[in-house]
């Protein structure tokens, strides 16, 4: 498949994403655009979506920039530094399992301006 972008904005903060080539990020990309509100949790942002899919290639810890989606939130979450879950200061643990779906383009690390009740819209880049 093509190459895949999508852009998030939020609260005066964009970041562009580079999607895998998923059965998750197919069903991400398939349901473009969302729009939904976000929560921080740590260096972590997370919003429902409307998809629904399964755990799918788990993982339990993740590296900064990855985009993941967490089914038993229907949930896409950004990932830039440590959550409360993590059991070190260098680890990104997600509060459970997650399927990563993407990259963060450029510096993760943007997305700490962005307040917990912020709007999200995620779009086709």
């Amino acid at each position: 498949m093509a190459e895949r972008r999508m852009k998030i904005t939020t609260d005066n903060v964009e970041v562009v994403v580079g999607l895998n080539d998923t059965t998750t990020a197919d069903r991400i990309w398939l349901a473009l655009p969302i729009e939904s509100t976000g929560s921080t949790w740590g260096d972590e942002i997370y919003f429902r979506t409307p998809v629904q899919d399964a755990t799918r290639d788990a993982k339990e810890v993740v590296d900064a920039g990855d985009v993941a989606y967490w089914p038993p939130g229907q949930a896409i979450c950004l990932f830039w530094g440590p959550t409360p879950a993590s059991q070190t200061p260098d680890e990104i643990r997600p509060a459970s399992a997650v399927n990563v779906v993407g990259k963060i383009e450029g510096d993760p690390k943007v997305l700490g301006r962005v307040r917990s009740g912020s709007n999200v819209r995620v779009e086709r880049a």
